[in-house]
């Protein structure tokens, strides 16, 4: 209708400005208006499509897969792509759609909880027989030290030192108890890489998590290649921890090429790879092989510290059902600790792609929804949400919430498709648009685009790993027209820097055309 408008502007105005023509000239005039405004578009689409022809033939994705898919946020409709139907691994860029569909099941008013509870009784001196429990319902930032809106661990053990205070507890005669019974022992995705599972980003996501599930090994730095530099401590201490130091130092500016190699449950880890030489401290950081039993520890020396005299009996829940312990007496909640509401975390989430977040609101999607907290009840109902906003998820594998697996595997047009969906869902839109990265500004996107027209003005998510790089989101172009976009590119020849640079290049001309 707009266009038709204008067209009829035009004539009016060609009509004042030419009435000395012939009525033949003034007619062909007319004609030639009408063509230009109908393929206007057409025109700026075609250019749209010769950018990502001209990145599509670029000689470092000879050997390959390159996708991308530009789609209308109103039609749904495909306005431009290459290769749109062809499944690749997106890496973390698949948060967007975990996200997401926690934001719809969940709410995102919606806060994980921590229960301290207890069995057997506590008699007239305050005396617990009985045991402590700390009920974990899959908060990923309970303690943690790498996320603003969480309190930190030391600041939550002493609220739960005062909680066992307030209950009138000052010695504990039975265990303390990490229980990571309301998830599935399934921790860590099928398909996740084995050199993944002893560092940070690999941790297993359980009922009870504590500071993220990470600690901190501290080298100090030698000055000659070739050399290992010793590990001086590790924070916080880790009960039973083996680490075998195998790490070798490398050229100035070389960066973190450490890797923890373990799996969870197991306490000897090989360390390997490089760190750069140097004069300082050096800090990596590992997956804690059991949080709960680690919770449950850090925990008891609290309490002793604070004068509560315990039993120095410390365990997980699944250890001691394992060993056939009766456990199953009847508790008493004092005390419940919530987490930050799911807004945040979701925000923190996609600015900061924290795996261990995108795996916890998978479990709990699956708990809410069809009453496992595992991967596989999650995923099907974020099948479901997807389907029954109308995409077609054929080709759609997901074996995980964080995209870490390299075998997941979607198509652009999948992933634009589902960035629509979300974006015109009124429930869900405001939170996630405000989770999203956006160019010249925050996460993954603060230096992308910088100085160009588009700074401010794309919203995406990244990923990557090892020869893989991918960007999913959302774009109000340079004439006003909304669009979500996605771009992955799998077995890249050149250095990941670059393909970054080339896709950044690919955002803009989105935005301009």
């Amino acid at each position: 209708m707009i266009m038709i408008i204008f067209v009829f502007f035009l004539l009016n105005l060609q009509q004042k400005t030419y009435s000395k023509l012939n009525t033949k000239n003034m007619n062909r005039f007319s004609f030639t208006i009408i063509l230009l405004v109908l393929f206007l578009p057409n025109v700026f689409s075609q250019r749209l499509n010769d950018a990502i022809q001209a990145f599509a033939n670029d000689n470092d994705f000879k050997y390959g897969g390159i996708s991308v898919s530009v789609v209308d946020v109103e039609s749904g409709k495909l306005v431009a792509g290459h290769n749109s139907n062809l499944g690749l691994t997106p890496a973390s860029s698949l948060k967007v759609i975990t996200t997401a569909a926690a934001l719809h099941y969940l709410g995102d008013d919606f806060r994980f909880k921590t229960e301290l509870q207890y069995d057997g009784e506590i008699d007239v001196n305050g005396t617990l027989n009985g045991n402590i429990f700390i009920k974990g319902f899959g908060d990923p930032t309970l303690g943690s030290d790498q996320f603003d809106k969480a309190e930190k661990l030391d600041v939550v053990m002493q609220k739960f030192v005062e909680a066992i205070q307030a209950a009138g507890i000052k010695k504990i005669n039975g265990y303390i108890i990490g229980d990571a019974s309301f998830f599935e022992s399934e921790v860590v995705g099928g398909k996740w890489l084995w050199e993944d599972l002893g560092n940070y980003y690999g941790a297993g996501m359980h009922g009870l998590n504590i500071q993220e599930n990470l600690y901190f090994i501290d080298f100090q730095q030698v000055g000659k290649v070739g050399e290992t530099p010793p590990i001086v401590a590790t924070r916080p201490l880790i009960p039973n921890l083996l680490l075998l130091n195998e790490i070798k130092s490398d050229v100035k500016g070389s960066g973190d090429n450490a890797f923890i190699y373990g799996a969870p449950y197991g306490y000897t880890r090989y360390v390997r790879g490089t760190i750069p030489v140097g004069t300082k401290k050096f800090t990596i950081k590992g997956s804690i092989p059991d949080p709960p039993f680690f919770a449950a520890h850090y925990l008891a020396d609290f309490l002793e510290k604070e004068g509560i005299e315990t039993s120095k009996l410390t365990a997980s829940y699944f250890d001691l059902k394992r060993g056939n312990q009766i456990l199953d007496s009847k508790r008493n909640i004092f005390y419940t600790y919530q987490s930050p509401n799911l807004r945040d975390i979701v925000e923190k989430t996609n600015m900061k792609s924290v795996n261990l977040y995108c795996e916890a609101m998978l479990r709990m999607i699956g708990k809410k929804v069809n009453g496992k907290g595992t991967p596989g009840a999650g995923l099907e109902a974020i099948y479901d949400f997807l389907e029954k906003k109308g995409m077609n998820t054929d080709g759609f594998f997901l074996l995980d919430g964080s995209g870490l697996s390299p075998m997941n595997s979607a198509t652009t047009f999948q992933m634009a498709s589902a960035i629509r969906i979300i974006i015109n869902d009124n429930q869900i839109s405001d939170s996630f648009k405000n989770s999203m990265p956006v160019s010249a500004k925050s996460g993954s996107m603060r230096y992308m685009l910088k100085g160009t027209s588009a700074a401010g003005k794309v919203f995406a998510k990244s990923g990557g790993m090892e020869r893989v790089r991918s960007y999913t989101g959302f774009i109000k172009t340079k004439k006003g027209k909304s669009v979500s976009f996605s771009m992955i590119a799998n077995n890249f020849t050149c250095k990941s820097s670059q393909v970054r640079k080339k896709m950044e290049k690919l955002m803009l001309a989105i935005y301009e055309n």
